[in-house]
Parts: structure tokens; C-alpha cells; sequence
């Protein structure tokens, strides 16, 4: 997928209001698919908090699965050629800064841990540049983030004014998996004991439960093929959730967020006892919280429902 196929105009009219900070955006295949509540409630938090994601022309995906190994640099061309587009919007003065925000947490693993290996080779650098002839050479400057770090940025007062419906005692698990945190010289946060979440979700008012299990892989890819051993780690993840006290999970990864939501149909079949639970983007709780036009969530695309979970915390009107 490229963005070709999906890229819409983004900016705003000016209306005279406060200069945005704007950052380059690279958004990945699945936040223009099954992923949009993601991209969506993430967007319209953004400008809420004054930051213009501008979205890279031309992008395309990620690789979604980085090479760990040192002799396979073609599959590093994918995440550099996106580091190309960053370099072109910066160059052109379309952005105020060369670092890239992300959303989803594979993509940020894969374009991180290959700038990384790029970066640090400069014969790799110049190979890759030499094999896309038909694009301007990467400098090799650019650097990649992920939305909860531009978050951690900001005045924390800054984001707490924008809090318009405080969460209230709605009981959250962040779950974070393994790309964002792992390995650790790429990750956003400690890969053992991780808190970004739980200060964010604090600052909106949330009651953060700590899951033992908040580290633990999801299974990923093994979806496609067993997708009842996925069901069985899903089982578990949200089970001692729900036992430490959570009515909900927060995550980033749209993979984590398919297995972990839509996968609860298998773990009912193997545990039929077994609770349902709701599981947020990160950014769709930060919309509720910002008493953000609900639309802005695509609840309609999660497979259990949270809109009942949010009414009844008196965070949703009904009908919304």
C-alpha cells in the first residue's frame, strides 16, 4: 500500500489561531484499513494538543517485520525509503522538525530499528543510496518516534487542560507487547516495568491497573496460522487484567489490538466462562477524556463494544 492510494488533504485553514507544531506523519497500511480508530482519535488528539501531523507523500509500507540479520540489506530499503520522504518534507519546509511520528508500534519498530542500522553503517548507507538511483541520497538524519513520546513532551498541565471528561474510576490496563519496548536500545520505555501509558492515562483521570502481564507477546503472526494459540496468550493477558482489577486495556499496536479484541471469539470457545473485555487504542480513551466528537474513535470497528463500558462510567452519552 502506498499513500497514493489513501493520502488526503490534512491541513487546516488558517483561522488566525496559535502556530501548530507540525511533524512529519508516516501513518502505515493498517491505519488506513482496520486500524482507523487508531489514526482517527490519534489526529484529532494532535491538533486538540496544537501538533499538525502532516502526512509523508508517498509513503509506503514499513516492511512490517525489520531483518535482524547482517547480510540481508535489501530488506532494510522499505523503512530508508520512507526516511527519504522525511528528509524531502523537511527540506521543503513542510515540517518543523526531521523527526517522524508513528502510531503504530510496528511501524515503529521497523522504521527505527532500520534507521538505526542504516544510520550506523555508512557503507550500508551508501549501498542503499546507490540501489535507489531514482531517489535523493539519505543523509541519514532523520529519526523516528512514536506519538507517547511526543506526548511525554508536553506540559503535562497542558494536556490535563484539555481534559474535559475525566475518566473517572474507569479501571485501565495499559498493555504494551513487544515493539514498542523491545530491544531495548530502540525501545520508548523500560522493556521490564514500562509506566508511559500510566502517567498519560493518570494525568486523564483513569484508575491504571497494573497488569503483570502488560510485556507479554501477543503472539503476532501466529494469528494466520494458529490462531487458537494466540486465543490461549490472549486468554491470559486479559484474565489476569481482569483479575488485578481492570475493566479495559489500552494499546498501540493494531496487531496486538486484532488479537487481543477479536481473538476473544476463540478464547470463549476454549473458556466459555471467560468475561469479555474492551480494548482501546490509547488515543480513543484520549478523545473520551477530551470530550472529543465520539465519530473521532471508530468505536464500530471494535469487536467488543466499549460504548456500553463508557456509558456506564457516564463517559458516553447514549446513542453516541
Amino acid at each position: 500500500m502506498t499513500s497514493e492510494q489513501t493520502s488526503t488533504t490534512r491541513a487546516a485553514p488558517d483561522t488566525g489561531s496559535p502556530k501548530r507544531t507540525r511533524l512529519p506523519y508516516y501513518p502505515g497500511c493498517t491505519l488506513k484499513t482496520t486500524g482507523k480508530g487508531l489514526e482517527d482519535s490519534a489526529l484529532a488528539v494532535a491538533e486538540t494538543l496544537g501538533v499538525e501531523l502532516v502526512e509523508l507523500p508517498r509513503w509506503n509500507c514499513c516492511g512490517v517485520v525489520t531483518s535482524l540479520t547482517d547480510d540481508d540489506l535489501m530488506r532494510h530499503i522499505a523503512p530508508i525509503r520512507n526516511m527519504v520522504r522525511v528528509q524531502e518534507v523537511s527540506d521543503a519546509g513542510l515540517v518543523d522538525d526531521k523527526r517522524v511520528v508513528t502510531l503504530c508500534s510496528m511501524c515503529f519498530n521497523a522504521l527505527k530499528w532500520s534507521n538505526a542500522r542504516i544510520v550506523g553503517d555508512a557503507e550500508d548507507l551508501k549501498s542503499l543510496n546507490d540501489f535507489m538511483y531514482l531517489e535523493e541520497d539519505y543523509r541519514g538524519d532523520a529519526e523516528v518516534v512514536h506519538f507517547l513520546e511526543i506526548l511525554k513532551e508536553l506540559d503535562p498541565e497542558a494536556i490535563a487542560e484539555q481534559v474535559k471528561t475525566p475518566l473517572g474510576e474507569l479501571n485501565v490496563a495499559p498493555y504494551y507487547g513487544c515493539t514498542l519496548l523491545r530491544p531495548k536500545s530502540i525501545g520508548i520505555d523500560d522493556p521490564e516495568d514500562p509506566t508511559i501509558q500510566q502517567e498519560l492515562l493518570e494525568i486523564m483521570g483513569a484508575t491504571v491497573i497494573d497488569n503483570p502481564y502488560k510485556t507479554v507477546c501477543c503472539g503476532s503472526y501466529q494469528t494466520v496460522q494458529d490462531k487458537y494459540a494466540v486465543a490461549e496468550l490472549t486468554h491470559g493477558i486479559l484474565s489476569h487484567a481482569r483479575a488485578a482489577g481492570a475493566e479495559a486495556v489500552t494499546t498501540f499496536c493494531p496487531l496486538c489490538a486484532f488479537n487481543l479484541d477479536n481473538r476473544q471469539r476463540e478464547v470463549l470457545e476454549k473458556h466459555p466462562d471467560f468475561e469479555p473485555m474492551p480494548v482501546f487504542y490509547f488515543t480513543q480513551l484520549m478523545a473520551v477524556a477530551f470530550g472529543l466528537n465520539p465519530k473521532c474513535c471508530r468505536f464500530d470497528l471494535n469487536h467488543t463494544d466499549p460504548r456500553p463500558l463508557l456509558r456506564g462510567k457516564g463517559l458516553m452519552k447514549e446513542g453516541a
